[in-house]
């Protein structure tokens, strides 16, 4: 198979894993344990915390496209372990966290919490996010590992997990480093 069909089969697989992972997980999850997204009263009326959820929420839904292109077009796969990525996928996002689509997912989920005013959500955010950890931890990691070596090994010393970088990493300076 070709680059370029290559590129289109992995676009169809990751717009379906996006509706399968985040739609679920920032759309369904939230809109269920919220009664259809219904405004609550756990958490302060101040249109501070409700433009700070919007903001969240959009930030996130940014990085989560981005993300999930940067699979199709660069990795040629998905971030599905069903269709995974052929190449290691290290630039847009990946610069600056080794798991943007877990970390915008959260604050997607966050975001939600504080424009609704749902406590629930903060929680669930929360368990997401050691649910994730911990499948990131004991699963993905030794597969991507095992999958890409030394790569792999100085990307993950490079660029931490879950709290982003201030500067992006650059791969081809990591290159010029190990080679010196």
């Amino acid at each position: 198979m070709n680059e370029r069909r290559a590129q289109r089969a992995a676009a169809i697989g990751s717009a379906l894993f996006f509706l399968a992972g985040p739609g679920l997980e920032a759309g369904v999850g939230p809109a269920l344990l919220t009664q259809g997204f219904q405004t609550g009263d756990g958490l302060p009326d101040a249109t501070a915390f409700r433009v700070l959820g919007a903001v969240l929420i959009a930030c996130g839904l940014a990085v989560l496209v981005h993300a999930f292109a940067r699979f199709a077009r660069q990795g040629l796969g998905t971030p599905s372990p069903a269709a995974p990525a052929q190449r290691l996928v290290v630039s847009g996002p990946y610069r600056f966290v080794r798991n943007p689509i877990y970390v915008a997912t959260a604050a997607v989920i966050a975001g939600e919490a504080l424009l609704l005013r749902q406590p629930i959500l903060l929680i669930a955010a929360a368990v997401y996010v050691v649910a994730l950890g911990t499948l990131n931890r004991v699963y993905e990691e030794p597969r991507l590992l095992n999958r890409h070596g030394r790569a792999y090994e100085t990307y993950r010393a490079a660029v931490p997990g879950w709290v982003p970088r201030l500067t992006p990493w650059d791969p081809d300076a990591a290159v010029g480093e190990r080679d010196r």
